[in-house]
């Protein structure tokens, strides 16, 4: 592959199966300039638009000739994709490459079409599972025929900002030079600093004048349990399964159902939470707003990949395409892609084949 060298103008990305654009607004404020956003979703491209007027948002499937002409006709600089997760999910069947909803042979088909420079890929944390070894190891080699290196990583919300665990299964891939410029974003804080819950939701839990707001955020000094947003099939606005909804009680949440505003001042606890609170706990920017109704809006927020992740891993990317255009003077003395996995081996962040 052959391309212009890259600079900042440059920094042009394809977004498919972008839903309410968690990873959009952290690509953007990564400085990546979305030239097409691709879903089939109706409410997700309303948010999308809503947010971003100049965004160009596609509503189509990713099979379709709709999709590829969009991304065919940008040839973006980085193509990023947030595909489907009930194929790979814990909660699901688990069915892989076997479950119509596997969208990951349709993304590496554009991949193969336009030739980005880089690749973003992320799902949910069962696709790392031994069981999909095999399937992980082919999209490595797909992507190995068509020039790039690739790697799988294993990364929490939790170390970015973000106040849930929320461990998420993100490959990148580049063109093999520019790969081996390439760094893992670090954990911006010690697990002892992480964000939590009552410090995120407070002001909002306040806003109404609960009398309680106070006692509950001390409370909820600790991570979240994972949002899960459910897939059309199945899922409502509720927070997840039993043992989810037993860990959202010890921290004084009624995660049954969500509510349409905070707390009064004269409420019990638990209380329930917004779908605005949601949103905060995503990660996403207070004035972030959502179409659709509350089922919609809850699949939305549950599903997306958290701003403050894909910033971190889209500031990654665009470093290693720097270094690979520019070299900076002194860049000898940054470690090595090789000495930087050795040391990841040593944290276990990594359990891939």
């Amino acid at each position: 592959m052959s391309h212009q060298p890259h600079t900042r103008g440059s920094r042009t990305c394809v977004e498919l199966c972008s839903g309410a654009g968690g990873q959009a607004l952290g690509l953007e404020q990564a400085g990546f300039s979305h030239q097409a956003l691709i879903d089939l979703d109706h409410d997700a491209c309303q948010t999308l638009r809503q947010n971003r007027p100049n965004w160009h948002v596609v509503r189509a499937d990713l099979r379709s000739a709709e999709c590829f002409h969009a991304a065919a006709a940008a040839r973006p600089c980085l193509l990023a994709a947030g595909v489907p997760c009930p194929p790979f999910s814990i909660a699901g069947r688990q069915l892989g490459l076997r479950d119509e909803r596997d969208l990951i042979p349709a993304a590496l088909a554009l991949v193969s079409a336009i030739k980005p420079r880089a690749i973003l890929l992320e799902n949910v944390k069962g696709l790392l599972q031994e069981k999909f070894s095999a399937y992980r190891t082919a999209i490595l080699r797909t992507l190995t025929n068509l020039g790039y290196t690739a790697e799988w990583r294993l990364l929490y919300a939790r170390d970015f900002g973000v106040p849930q665990l929320r461990p998420r299964a993100v490959l990148v891939g580049m063109e093999t030079q520019t790969f081996a410029n390439f760094r893992w974003p670090e954990a911006h804080l010690p697990i002892t600093q992480a964000v939590h819950v009552g410090a995120v939701l407070r002001e909002s839990m306040a806003s109404r004048g609960w009398r309680l707001a106070d006692t509950w955020a001390t409370q909820a000094q600790r991570i979240a349990p994972t949002l899960c947003g459910g897939s059309r099939k199945h899922g409502g606005p509720d927070l997840g399964p039993t043992r989810a909804r037993r860990a959202w009680a010890e921290i004084g949440v009624n995660g049954s159902s969500v509510a349409n505003e905070p707390p009064a001042p004269h409420d019990q606890l638990p209380v329930r939470l917004t779908l605005a609170q949601l949103a905060l706990l995503q990660g996403f920017p207070p004035d972030w707003t959502f179409a659709g109704g509350k089922t919609s809006v809850y699949r939305q927020v549950g599903n997306a990949f958290p701003p403050p992740v894909a910033r971190a891993v889209g500031r990654a990317i665009a470093a290693a395409l720097d270094r690979t255009d520019a070299p900076a003077k002194g860049t000898d003395s940054l470690p090595s892609h090789a000495e930087q996995l050795q040391s990841a081996n040593h944290r276990s962040t990594c359990p891939l084949t």
